[in-house]
């Protein structure tokens, strides 16, 4: 299992275009494959700065998920609502695994 971070920079004027999107992407990315865990606006501090996070089984389904999601309608128009309103500056993406392990025992000397 694999994590995708993607980390945005936002149109602090444009907060609440970006949650329409986030809420399109709640409903499009796991009916395609992904294990959607949120998508995180602005709060306090920086309003420039958002952030997607989702699970994936691995860089193939990855791929498979991408391509399910570009035929996805409500995946197309989301794409298509970023790039006409354009509060999307910059978008990076980070893929990390878990190396520690939930709830985990503790060791006693």
């Amino acid at each position: 299992m694999i994590t995708c971070f993607i980390r945005y920079e936002i149109d602090p004027f444009k907060i609440a275009a970006f949650e329409d999107y986030a809420r399109n992407w709640g409903q499009a990315i796991p009916r395609c494959g992904a294990d959607l865990i949120g998508y995180f606006a602005p709060h306090e501090g920086s309003s420039t700065v958002a952030y997607g996070v989702y699970s994936i089984d691995s860089l193939a389904a990855y791929e498979r998920y991408r391509a399910r999601l570009s035929d996805d309608p409500l995946g197309r128009s989301n794409y298509e609502f970023a790039r006409k309103e354009q509060f999307i500056r910059r978008e990076d993406r980070l893929f990390l695994r878990l190396a520690s392990t939930p709830h985990a025992e503790l060791v006693r000397p």
